[in-house]
This record gives C-alpha cells, structure tokens and sequence, in this order.
C-alpha cells in the first residue's frame, strides 16, 4: 500500500474517531438538557399550583378535617378541576396534590382520590422543593414536588407533584439526535475531502516519491555531492537555492545560501546572467579562484522543477594554461634564436673550411661583440638570465606586430637567474601583454617599457606601457564580464590570474599609477613582486652546503 493511501486511511480513522465521540457527547449533552429542560418545566408548574390562593385554601381545609376524605367528594372539586385544567394545558402526565397526610385531592385517575400517594412524601412536608425521575402508579416520569402552605403561613399543609412521562420528555430528541448525525456526516465529508486533496498534494510535491524512496534519495544526495570535487547548487523554478553542496559554497565565496535567491547571493554578475538564462560560463574569476559554471535544466513528468548548477575548480587549469602559453612563447624565442645561431655557425664553418681562418676569426669576434642573435628590445644586454632575454624577444616579436616596441629600463638589475621559470613567465607574460594592448590603443610612439630587479630570492618586475591609462572607478583584477573587457587572450583573465599566481608565491601584482594624466598623458604602470623565484649565489650555496649534509 502506497504512503498516501495509508496516510488518508490512518487520516480518515482519526476523523471517523473523533466524530464518533464527539456525536456521542453531543448526544449525552442533548439527553441531558431534554431531561432538565423537563424538570424544570415540571417544577416550575408545581410552583404556580402551590402558590394559587384557592389551592393553598382548599388544601389547608383538607388538611384541617381529621378524617379521610371521600373520593367522591374530590371528583367533582375545585382541586381536581384546578389540576386537570393545568395538566390538559401543559401536556403534564399528571398534576397531583396531597394534604399533609399523603391523600390525593386530586388525580388524573379519580378511583386514585382518597389514596395515599405511592411515592415519598416525607421532604416535600418538611418544606424542601423535590425534583427527580420515579416511577409511580402512572409509570417513569420526571417530577417535582412543592410544599403548599396554609393561606397563612406556617407548615406545609400539602403538596403539588407534577410529572412529565419518559417518552413525551424525549420526543424532540430524534430530531436533536438527527441534526447532530446530519452535522457529523457533513463533518466526515469535509474530512474526507480535505484528506483527498492532502493525498493528491502530497504525490505532486514529492512527484509520487514514497518515503522509503526520499530517503534513500537524500542519503545518495549526501553521498554524491560530498563524494565529488565539483560544487552542485540546485534551483527551483523561482531560482531560489535548495541545496548547495560545500564545494560550491567554497569554490563561490558564498555562505548560507540554502534557502536565499540567486540574485541575493554576492556572486559576479556575469555568473548569475549565465545561471539565469541557462548558459554555460567558461574561466571566470570568482574571488581567487577561476571557475566553469554548467548549468542543466530538470523536469519531470513534463513540468520544469528547476536547474543544477554545475561548478568546476579551473584555476590550477588555467595557472597550467598560462605557465604553458608562457614557455611556448620563450620556446618559441629560443627556437628561432637556434636557428639564427646554426645559420652563423655555419657561415664560420664555411669560411674554416675554405681556409679563411683570417676571416672567420673576424667574423666570429663580430658576433662576440655585438651578441649571437640580434633582438628588437632595446637595453636588452642589462638582463642576465638567458630565459627573461628569450621571453622578452619573443614578445616583442608579438608586440612588433601591433606596432608596439618593447625596451628594458635602465635600472634593471638581477643578481641571479631563475628557477621557477613557469611562475615568472606566466605572471611576467601576462604583464606584458597586457602592456602591449594597452599601448596599441595609443599613440605613437608605442612603447612598452619593462625594468627587473632582484630582491634576493624575488624577481620584482615593473611594466609601463603609453596607452591610455586605466580608466578612474574601474577594477582591472576584477573578472571580465564580457568580451569588451577581455584583457588577456579575450578571456579576461590575465591580471585576476596573474595576482592570484603571485599571492601563492607569497608576492602580489598591483597597479602603481593608473596614468592617463595631464596633457602629456602616459599609460599605466603596474607592478609584480615573485618571492622564491630567483636563485642567487647565497641560495646556492646554501642548497650545496645542505646536499653535503646530507651526504654525510
């Protein structure tokens, strides 16, 4: 049997339950009115009749004679005319009077007149108002007994009984007892609806789930996204967050979002747009991390419960991607620096082989001189470190084509060379082209000018470019929100990426001048500090004087 329908009959009970005692209350409370309504009809008319003067007279001279009187003397009395009258008008069973002794004066059954009456008298002569149900000579009925005095005053000189019969009493309670049914029926029916409808909304909104099945599908939910890397935030359908796994909390910088609108969380703007209209979002910087944003609809049985939000860690990806771009361009540098190279080892074997010693000799001491390979980066012989000269090349190379020159500051110095060659040529390539395509906004001359200082085991790096400068109020570390913002490869990711890379190196990346100031208005000048990248001669020493150790 289905959840539902256990649920609508265990609902169903209760009702049908609470019904049943709630109509037997209501019964035992109309039977229990009906009996005192007619107690107190019953006294009330013993009271009038005890209280008329002519009663209180006849009785108190019925009273005073000290023998039995007659019956046929009370046939034809005031008395009995006085109590068939109020029976006949009040629909009582009986009106009876006694005087003091218990002898009925009057009587519905005249052969009963001059009798002692069946039941107690003793209370009501003592002057006390009796009302209770007792059978007499007539049946069961609901009575009440009133003392009559004497006209005046004193001791009772009798009595007034007047009964109602059993059956007369509850004859309205059918009716009563009917209303209430009518009542308790319409009250199941209500039940009965309101648990129809319950059952109905119950299977929509767990899609017919039973519970058993809820269960297990919230224990492989748990099981599921804790077991996974990626971050999951499901949405309903008015885009408010119901569950949101603590990988996506974390790789969004977001916290307590269950229960909140996606448009209240302090997410990017470019993120939300893509949740919103269902589209996929790429390498887009989240605080300190980049990120893939998936988004995929859910329905079931043809209705739209929602989306699932799917959200990849991409940083140590796109930190990869960079320090990769960055050593194919130095690569690239270096191929052609090789090829360059060869060509003039060449031309210095042809000449040794035609036994022009003489002048390969010249040739060889010209290219001592002026350096084995020509570069276009001015002021490039101040940079020791042979990996920094091909980078350089090699972008300069690229800026060439934009008509953007590149040249060395005059007060590079650095006093070692590199060791973390993948973290320098991501952080200082991204400089660098971003120097370059600001400065290809410019005028000419288009310059990009980089200075390298050694602090240490950190590379400093300066790049100023003679663009336009940064426009005032905009964030450049903020993440791109559209392609007219791209920075970086028409990601938009470069200097987010390239700070990021520097603070796990223990170092930043940070803008020195904005530029774009005054008539001679210059470009903007950023800078990078990379701790641990250099090695200098006190690092090497130390690494050999640890190796030694360890040898020993």
């Amino acid at each position: 049997m289905r959840f539902t329908t256990r649920l609508f009959l265990v609902q169903l009970a209760v009702v049908a339950t609470v019904l049943l005692v709630c109509t037997a209350a209501f019964a035992v409370i109309a039977v229990t009115q009906v009996r005192t309504a007619a107690e107190e009809n019953a006294l009330n008319i013993a009271r009038s009749v005890a209280a008329a003067p002519e009663v209180r007279a006849a009785v108190a001279g019925w009273s005073a004679d000290p023998g039995t009187p007659a019956a046929a003397d009370l046939v034809d009395g005031p008395l009995q005319r006085t109590a068939s009258a109020v029976a006949e008008r009040t629909d009582a069973l009986f009106v009876v009077i006694t005087d003091d002794h218990g002898i009925r004066l009057a009587h519905p059954s005249p052969q009963r007149l001059g009798e002692t009456v069946s039941t107690p008298f003793d209370r009501v002569l003592a002057g006390e108002e009796v009302v209770d149900w007792e059978v007499g000579t007539l049946g069961r009925s609901a009575r009440a007994k009133v003392p009559v005095l004497a006209p005046g005053g004193g001791e009772p000189v009798g009595e007034v009984s007047v009964g109602f019969e059993e059956g007369s009493v509850l004859d309205d309670l059918p009716t009563v007892l009917l209303a209430i049914g009518v009542a308790a029926l319409l009250a199941l029916g209500v039940g009965v609806g309101a648990g129809s409808v319950l059952r109905r909304r119950w299977e929509k909104t767990t899609l017919g789930l039973q519970p058993e099945e809820l269960t297990a599908l919230v224990q492989q939910q748990s099981a599921v996204l804790d077991g996974i890397g990626d971050g999951v935030l499901a949405l309903d359908e008015n885009g408010i967050v119901r569950v949101a796994s603590e990988a996506a909390e974390r790789l969004l910088g977001i916290e307590g979002s269950v229960g909140r609108p996606l448009s209240e969380l302090p997410l990017p703007e470019a993120v939300v747009s893509a949740i919103a209209r269902g589209l996929p979002l790429h390498d887009v910087v989240v605080g300190p991390r980049v990120v893939a944003v998936d988004v995929h609809p859910v329905r079931r049985g043809g209705r739209e419960l929602g989306d699932v939000v799917i959200v990849r860690d991409r940083t140590d990806v796109a930190e990869l991607g960079e320090q990769l771009s960055s050593v194919q361009t130095v690569t690239g540098a270096l191929r052609v620096q090789r090829h360059e190279f060869s060509n003039r080892l060449h031309v210095a074997a042809g000449l040794i082989d035609a036994e022009r010693v003489a002048d390969a000799r010249a040739f060889l001491d010209e290219l001592l001189e002026r350096g084995s390979v020509p570069t276009a980066v001015a002021r490039i012989e101040r940079v020791d470190d042979l990996f920094l000269q091909a980078l350089l090349a090699a972008k300069a190379g690229d800026a060439a084509a934009s008509g953007v020159s590149i040249v060395v500051g005059e007060d590079t110095l650095v006093l070692g060379e590199l060791a973390r060659v993948e973290d320098a040529a991501a952080v200082v390539g991204n400089l660098i082209d971003n120097a370059v395509t600001a400065a290809g906004r410019g005028t000419e001359p288009r310059w990009v000018e980089v200075t390298f200082l050694g602090d240490g085991d950190a590379l400093v790096t300066t790049v100023a470019d003679s663009g336009p400068g940064v426009p005032a109020g905009r964030d450049v570390f903020a993440p791109s929100s559209g392609p007219s913002d791209d920075r970086v490869r028409g990601r938009g990711i470069g200097l987010p990426l390239s700070r990021e890379l520097a603070r796990r190196l223990g170092g930043d990346v940070w803008l020195i001048d904005p530029g774009g100031h005054g008539p001679a208005a210059s470009g903007a000048v950023f800078a990078a500090r990379l701790p641990g990248v250099l090695r200098t001669a006190a690092t090497r020493d130390a690494t050999a004087s640890r190796s030694e150790e360890d040898d020993s």
